[in-house]
């Protein structure tokens, strides 16, 4: 399974490096933002699992990214600030923020709030969400969304059921008849070459993306997610 991803929001860039370094080692995927535009960009194009975001920023403050943020996603995100009022942290909470980090502060508190924040909004979510990940491939179900490298790829809902589908049951083999019943239901009565269809589309998105799993055709039975880990 893929590592969890952090984007780092910060318009000083040592203390950008500061926490890749420290969440890096801890074992995360980590990206970077200066400003609140490429922030509100970034996350779009990559759907961090959660988000470090200082308040005092060019172009968009905190604020302004976590509203933004928040039309879209309901990932956690931890507010930085060196402000310590009272006022900014009910504001930031109100604008759907899930912590808050005051500087200066210690990078391994900063590592243990995301562990908790992570393994408090997973815990809530897990039961709820139909999503698979393996190496530069995320499909999630509940929001019909296919990411392929990074990038978000439209794809037509019953392609996103059988890839779901395969990708869910990996290196089970499902007849052409079984994935008709299965993904399309009974009461389809189309021919099984719909099957054939769809997975060529997907094939056309999928092809060549990562050499650890790939659309496979068994020949003379029918189709698998084939994985290599």
């Amino acid at each position: 399974m893929a590592s969890e991803k952090i984007l780092v929001v910060d318009d000083d860039t040592n203390i950008c490096e500061l926490l890749r370094l420290y969440l890096e080692k801890d074992g995360y995927e980590v990206s970077m933002a200066n400003d609140g535009a490429t922030a509100v960009k970034k996350f779009q194009e990559e759907n961090p699992d959660l988000m470090i975001l200082d308040i005092m920023l060019p172009e968009l403050d905190g604020w302004q990214v976590c509203r933004e943020v928040r039309k879209f996603s309901d990932k956690p995100i931890i507010m930085l600030t060196a402000k310590g009022e009272t006022f900014d942290k009910v504001l930031g909470f109100e604008l759907g923020a899930d912590d808050y980090v005051t500087k200066p502060f210690d990078a391994k508190e900063v590592l243990a709030r995301i562990r908790a924040v992570l393994r408090r909004t997973s815990s809530g979510q897990q039961e709820n969400i139909k999503e698979v990940r393996y190496d530069k491939l995320v499909i999630n179900l509940t929001n019909y969304e296919l990411m392929v490298d990074g990038k978000k790829v439209d794809t037509p809902p019953k392609e996103m059921e059988l890839i779901y589908h395969l990708a869910s049951n990996p290196n089970r083999v499902f007849t052409r008849d079984q994935l008709l019943d299965e993904v399309w239901g009974f009461d389809y009565y189309g021919d099984s070459r719909t099957v054939d269809v769809h997975v060529k589309r997907l094939r056309e998105k999928l092809e060549g993306v990562s050499d650890k799993w790939e659309l496979k055709t068994v020949w003379s039975v029918g189709y698998k997610f084939a994985t290599k880990e």
